[in-house]
């Protein structure tokens, strides 16, 4: 070659391998030690460090040796890597994603409706869903225990597979959910996975040095893996009498090597410059700038948010880890909300849509005698990139919108108790020495006529009753301020009814009139608007439940009817939602199912205050009403009831604790059927059963569903009149919580409905649920013998539909 040839290669191969990033900002330089001190501690060979942030590459580095056996070479950024389980989201979960996309799969459809093969031992309700988030329950990898070869084989190993657990209750990192999406992937397309990968993925992004399979050309800038015995050196062929081989542009994953190096799980090579382009483009699409990453943005927004069954606490996208015991590699500083993944060999990948960044650590840490713990490495650089490109802590807020907490209370860590100090709308009024009705006092020309719905809730943190509150300090505090009228709700206004009719009365203490909201008519439960337009506004002061079946909900809605009628303000003092506002769960009510246990079509958990809830109505049904909430301070979404400090009071006469109320979004929807929930007993909504139920029998076969957050033990009790079953022995099971921030109330309930029809067909009253359940899809299912995790399924559409329509109405983050 000639000299000035030779001079040209020569800078072009500098440029290329040590070339610096475009724009440095901040200060890298710790991550040159954080890696040199794991090459000295021999738990990495070398490695390459790519960071991005705002478009462009900020930082691009590559350290140490490529190769240490049979011969040294120094590591340059263009080395191409085995990516392992990187493969997953990179590749398959994009390809699912683009089917999805295309119409031509549904993520919570079976995976055996488009796999047959895979239903076999009891996986007919493992979903494509379950597979993407690892909650299919399936073992972790395929038994290598004896010799077998082939993508086919390999698929049939996988088809017949034995879950471990029911699918949706655990996570469970495993290799045989994404070879079970090869499959589906190749079985949907009519192409073998790497050529769709190729078409649909690699191509249109641009990506030179990215493949299943690499070219032996490849091999010189390939960083080896580890000693592997028995392999021919190319091909993936096994060669049981072989000698050992240093692994080389053959895939370091057993499994996958057995599938001849293209499996939905691993096989992968990639170099750092191609995973930045992959993930720049991919912030692009997030952020809706010009892209040419292979997904539109509503359908990536969906793969990179949680979407791990409800009462999942290890959070995952659709391949993509977001906070699980994997997500080391995101360090302390890069928000929950971000996500990424790693591989075995020593692979990382990390991205932040909302600082615009991500951090690449390539390394082959296997090499050359398998693996080492350079885990804390990683979390070390991404601290220091976090640093480097400005992240600002943001208090938990992103955490707290997608997990309803805080960060430390994410993933598969544990959920404490916080100890808040909670002002309710009432306490909050007092202290603005009630700056609000001294507002409108002066807006009606100095005088304010007020009615008050309210019950034995309406309690300061004094322990005094709103009636009093407003009757008598606020009449003090705000000339022309007169108390006129009190309204009560179902149970009356001391809370101890528990049935309809309740009649007018006379408050003892003041002597106002008591209008009674649960009369035995429709128009009784209504307030007269005769009564409201003598009004000038309604206090409405009621602790809820947080069901969507509480009736408390339903008499807000009709006074924002009748005030949207008469112009009257109506001003919620808000309360918690005594089982948080962080949970989302059950199917969305019939919108044509509209009742007095059904105002609007919510789910069962709806997560809100009644605060929101008025906003929620108001908003949705365009009533226009005048409406103001006193918010509460320091309360969080994420707090139970007793989390807040506050006094537990009777909501009404069978939600006696916080137990109850936890375990009410479950029996209830069964408690207008033939079986007792323990009303008239010291246990409501603790036991259920009937004289006819086999206990032991059915306490046992719930146990063996393992459901998430409870045990089930099998009981006898005896309810008092009036109730249902009053003086009868009644066999059942009692509901033991053992983790409340991980149970599914309204999945619990459907499928205790689900197991009671199978056991008890012609016994137990299945239909009667519909006056509370009022989804008339979900009863169909459940009388067709479908199971939970199988019907959640279906309603999850709906209850992500409600979820965006509810966001406007919110008061306190989410």
């Amino acid at each position: 070659m000639p000299r000035s040839l030779r001079f040209w290669a020569f800078l072009l191969l500098f440029f290329v391998c040590f070339a610096p990033a475009r724009a440095q900002k901040g200060n890298f330089a710790p991550i040159n030690r954080i890696v040199n001190q794991a090459i000295q501690h021999h738990l990495i060979p070398g490695a390459v460090v790519i960071i991005g942030h705002n478009g462009h590459v900020v930082f691009r580095r590559a350290y140490g040796w490529r190769s240490l056996v049979p011969d040294e070479e120094k590591m340059t950024v263009n080395t191409i890597f085995d990516m392992a389980s990187l493969t997953k989201p990179l590749m398959t979960a994009t390809a699912v994603m683009q089917l999805y996309q295309e119409g031509k799969i549904n993520v919570n459809d079976p995976v055996a409706k488009y796999l047959p093969q895979f239903a076999a031992n009891g996986k007919g309700d493992i979903t494509i869903r379950d597979l993407l988030t690892h909650y299919s329950g399936l073992p972790p990898d395929l038994s290598l225990a004896r010799p077998w070869e082939g993508k086919g084989e390999a698929y049939k190993l996988a088809f017949a597979a034995r879950p471990l657990r029911p699918p949706g209750v655990r996570f469970q990192y495993s290799d045989v959910n994404f070879i079970t999406l090869g499959a589906l992937i190749e079985k949907v397309s009519g192409l073998p996975l790497d050529v769709y990968d190729m078409r649909n993925i690699i191509q249109p992004l641009g990506l030179r040095y990215t493949r299943y399979l690499p070219p032996v050309s490849w091999r010189p800038l390939i960083a080896p893996t580890q000693y592997e015995h028995g392999l021919a050196a190319y091909g993936g062929k096994v060669d049981w009498t072989g000698p050992d081989v240093v692994l080389r542009g053959v895939v370091h994953d057993p499994t996958a090597r057995r599938m001849g190096g293209v499996a939905g799980h691993a096989g992968l090579f990639m170099d750092a410059d191609d995973l930045s382009v992959y993930a720049q483009n991919l912030l692009d699409r997030l952020a809706g700038r010009p892209s040419r990453f292979p997904l539109s943005r509503i359908v990536l927004q969906k793969m990179t948010t949680p979407e791990q069954p409800a009462t999942g606490t290890a959070l995952r996208g659709f391949g993509w880890d977001i906070e699980s015991p994997f997500s080391s590699n995101r360090g302390q500083l890069f928000p929950v909300g971000s996500f990424g993944h790693s591989g075995f060999t020593g692979t990382s990948l990390w991205i932040d849509p909302y600082s615009d960044s991500y951090v690449i650590i390539l390394t082959n840490a296997v090499h050359p005698n398998g693996p080492t713990n350079s885990l804390s490495m990683r979390g070390e650089i991404a601290n220091v990139a976090a640093v480097a490109i400005g992240i600002h802590n943001d208090g938990g807020a992103m955490a707290a919108r997608i997990t309803g907490y805080n960060e430390s209370l994410s993933g598969m860590r544990r959920w404490a108790a916080r100890n808040g100090n909670v002002l309710t709308g009432i306490d909050v009024l007092e202290h603005d020495r009630f700056r609000q009705l001294a507002a409108l006092a002066r807006q009606h020309g100095g005088h304010l006529r007020l009615g008050l719905l309210t019950n034995q809730t309406g309690l300061d943190a004094e322990g005094r009753r709103t009636i009093d509150i407003l009757f008598h300090n606020a009449e003090q505090a705000v000339p022309g301020l007169t108390l006129k009228v009190l309204f009560s709700p179902e149970h009356g206004i001391a809370g101890s009814y528990d049935r309809p009719g309740v009649p007018n009365s006379t408050d003892a203490a003041t002597g106002l009139p008591i209008i009674s909201l649960y009369g035995h008519t429709a128009a009784q439960r209504h307030p007269p608007l005769n009564v409201m337009r003598n009004l000038d506004a309604v206090v409405i002061d009621l602790q809820d439940a947080g069901v969507r079946y509480y009736t408390y909900e339903t008499v807000v809605r009709y006074f924002l009817e009748a005030a949207a009628k008469t112009g009257t303000r109506i001003i919620v003092l808000d309360r918690p939602d005594p089982i948080t506002g962080s949970f989302v769960q059950g199917p969305v009510s019939d919108a044509d199912a509209e009742s007095y246990v059904n105002s609007m079509p919510i789910p069962v958990r709806h997560g809100m205050t009644l605060g929101e809830l008025a906003r929620y109505d108001n908003q949705q049904l365009h009533l226009h009403a005048p409406l103001t909430v006193i918010k509460m301070e320091g309360w969080q979404p994420g707090d139970w009831y007793d989390s807040t400090d506050l006094t537990w009071t009777n909501p009404s006469p069978n939600l006696e604790d916080l137990e109850e109320a936890t375990l009410y979004p479950a029996l209830g929807l069964i408690e207008t059927t033939n079986i007792s929930v323990g009303r008239g007993t010291d246990t409501p909504f603790l036991v259920f059963g009937a004289p006819w139920i086999h206990s032991r029998a059915l306490a046992h076969y719930l146990n063996i569903l393992d459901m998430p957050g409870v045990r089930f033990l099998s009981v006898n009790f005896m309810p008092r009149k009036p109730y249902p079953y009053h003086g009868q022995v009644c066999h059942g099971v009692r509901i033991m919580v053992t983790s409340r921030n991980v149970l599914n109330a309204p999945e619990l309930g459907v499928e205790i409905a689900s197991v009671l029809h199978r056991f008890y067909p012609d016994k137990f009253e299945v239909a009667k649920m519909n006056v509370l359940l009022a989804n008339r899809t979900v009863l169909k299912e459940i009388e067709e013998g479908q199971g939970a995790e199988r019907i959640s399924e279906e309603w999850r559409p709906a209850l992500e539909a409600f979820m965006k329509r509810r966001q406007a109405a919110l008061l306190y983050g989410r």
